[in-house]
């Protein structure tokens, strides 16, 4: 503060020379430094976790969700650039202002008829989806059922509703009907493919709960909308349960290789949505030009079967491979995840990935629970056998250096390593 002002403590004038500090808030500094001592200072990099070494053009990278290869597809591009060229002035405003008739309605038309349901609506992401459609359908007397490892977006939207959350342990049906008889109609809400662990659910059993009991069920098809089901319209379709289904939700993101979210659901409720929903009420809606990208992109993953054969191949290879390894796989999809379990032993195994030029995703506390970090491979129909064969390779050299055989994970598995 300046000396002519230290008196009425007011801050300075333009005319004053002094230079005002701004201080942080002891409440705001404990809270970041809280973060680093514990994120960052005991990292050896001293970075986060989750960023390692940078990967270079001959790394093999198994971070992408671009499961069907298709985020450069040359229709894709040209779709977005025609309109850009073509368009007028894009409008950037709330989907509450917008017509029958734009392309974001003729968009949601079209996604409906892939998906099997009345309609569907754009959100700005796959979270955003989430967290806007449980604003809707919950608020504090709702009672809603949400697997453990289901995605924290409908965690938020949990939070965000208000409404009171009853978790079940991981697609463990007989503990989703038992809390369901304890405390009544409700919210059931899962994953159909796990994004940390990649297995699936078994939504036969769990759409039988639902409907059983009168409740709402929510699937979020976020990693199997593309990949799965006929023409790649999810494993709700590839099941027979599309009728039998309320919402499903999903990051297009994955697969769809966009930014965008999508909400399948009935006529009714795409009514309503956009006027009740914070999301979609206080965000700006997806511009027309990735609207175009995204069209395109619904037509190549419905005529993607080739992709999609070549996507389960690797991803079956590299399971298998691993498992024969003695590394306790989970996954039955495009998701392969080693389990160290700590963050220092995930460390260790990133470190050792990298320095042999494979580069997968560190995941750890907020997106699993504590002692529970691993490493998520995400597979892709672009992969050729022998760099898949490289990463078998590297983990098999590994594995005593990263301790394989001590971790939690493969003693739980109890197969033990060759």
């Amino acid at each position: 503060m300046c000396r002519k002002d230290e008196e009425t403590g007011l801050s300075c004038s333009n005319e004053c020379n002094d230079r005002f500090v701004l201080t942080v808030p002891d409440f705001l500094e404990q809270r970041l430094s809280d973060f680093e001592e514990v994120s960052i200072k005991t990292r050896l990099n001293g970075k986060p976790l989750v960023l390692g070494k940078k990967p270079d053009q001959h790394s093999i990278i198994l971070q992408s969700n671009d499961y069907l290869n298709i985020s450069m597809h040359p229709d894709i591009s040209r779709a977005q650039i025609e309109k850009l060229e073509k368009a007028g002035q894009e409008l950037v405003m709330s989907a509450v202002f917008m017509h029958d008739g734009s392309d974001k309605a003729l968009f949601e038309s079209s996604m409906a008829e892939f998906a099997g349901f009345e309609s569907a609506i754009l959100c700005q992401s796959g979270w955003a989806a989430n967290v806007g459609l449980m604003q809707v359908i919950a608020d504090s007397t709702t009672p809603v059922y949400i697997d453990f490892l289901t995605h924290m977006s409908l965690w938020e939207g949990i939070k965000s509703a208000g409404a009171i959350p009853h978790m079940f342990m991981h697609n463990d049906t007989g503990h989703l009907e038992k809390l369901v008889q304890q405390h009544g109609k409700g919210i059931i809400l899962v994953d159909s493919l796990y994004s940390t662990t990649g297995d699936i659910a078994p939504l036969r059993d769990i759409i039988d709960i639902a409907n059983r009991y009168d409740c709402v069920s929510v699937v979020d098809e976020s990693h199997s909308l593309g990949t799965h089901g006929p023409q790649g319209r999810g494993l709700v379709a590839s099941l027979g349960l599309t009728d039998r289904v309320h919402f499903i939700t999903g990051s297009l993101a994955k697969a769809f290789a966009g930014r965008a979210g999508i909400i399948l659901c009935s006529n009714r409720f795409a009514r309503c949505y956009p006027y009740m929903a914070h999301p979609a009420i206080f965000s700006s809606a997806i511009l027309p030009h990735e609207i175009a990208g995204l069209a395109t992109t619904l037509g190549i993953i419905a005529a993607g079967d080739e992709r999609r054969v070549k996507l389960y191949e690797n991803a079956e290879f590299l399971r298998d491979g691993l498992r024969d390894l003695g590394y306790a796989i989970v996954s039955q999809s495009q998701i392969i995840s080693l389990e160290p379990g700590t963050e220092p032993e995930t460390e260790a195994l990133r470190d050792a990935l990298e320095d042999r030029n494979v580069f997968g995703s560190v995941f750890c506390a907020p997106a699993t629970p504590k002692n529970r970090a691993l490493m998520r491979f995400s597979v892709h129909c672009g992969f050729e056998r022998d760099e898949l064969q490289y990463v078998l390779d590297v983990c098999d050299a590994i594995r005593d250096e990263v301790g394989m055989r001590n971790w939690k994970s493969t003693k739980r598995n109890k197969g033990g390593a060759k």
